[in-house]
């Protein structure tokens, strides 16, 4: 198995979806042997794309704040992995980003996966991640998968919305997320990095 340093280097370098993407390739990861918490999310969006620092967006903001840390802490490698299903901004479609590209995971997660020994907690971050983490969640659709968060504990995931502003609706019609999955997500991402 090679190291997580030629791994990285060869993930950043990566072009396999150049061609389908009119803004370029830009992989944006955040990992580290040591890390505790991964961050299984979407796709960068275009504001990480042109900084190239994940989360760096309301999204962001929001998942900071839902997990009851800061900056310091979120962008320490050493206590939190970010590896999105797709490594580059998709572009735009007719209702928000497009998906994840689908050459991205297979090429490179289980790779990454294996490099990560320390993982404690995974936050299974929108319906993308879902199904490559929790492809036997017995749930018909992600609100009654995250309805149900406590069923996943044992395995170390634990599932959520995204956090991108585009969600409001459904957390205004999801209140109890706020109310008992938020309060719970801060204790356990305590205890993951205590």
């Amino acid at each position: 198995m090679q190291t997580l340093e030629k791994l990285l280097k060869d993930v950043r370098a990566c072009t396999l979806c150049d061609s389908a993407l009119s803004h370029g390739v830009r992989p944006v990861v955040q990992v580290s042997e040591q890390a505790q918490i991964l961050i299984a999310g979407q796709a960068p969006g275009s504001k990480v794309h042109a900084t190239g620092i994940p989360f760096d967006d309301p999204s962001g903001n929001r998942l900071r704040d839902w997990m009851g840390i800061g900056k310091s802490e979120f962008y320490d490698p050493e206590k939190i992995a970010i590896l999105p299903m797709g490594f580059c901004y998709p572009g735009k479609g007719k209702s928000g980003d497009l998906p994840p590209r689908a050459e991205c995971a297979p090429a490179w997660r289980e790779q990454l996966l294996a490099q990560l020994p320390n993982l404690k907690l995974t936050l299974v971050i929108g319906q993308y991640a879902l199904k490559w983490h929790m492809p036997d969640a017995e749930e018909r659709n992600l609100t009654e998968t995250v309805r149900n968060w406590r069923a996943y504990m044992d395995r170390g995931l634990l599932p959520l919305p995204h956090p991108s502003p585009r969600n409001n609706i459904w957390l205004k019609k999801n209140q109890w997320f706020e109310a008992d999955v938020v309060p719970a997500l801060r204790g356990v991402i305590e205890s993951a990095l205590g």
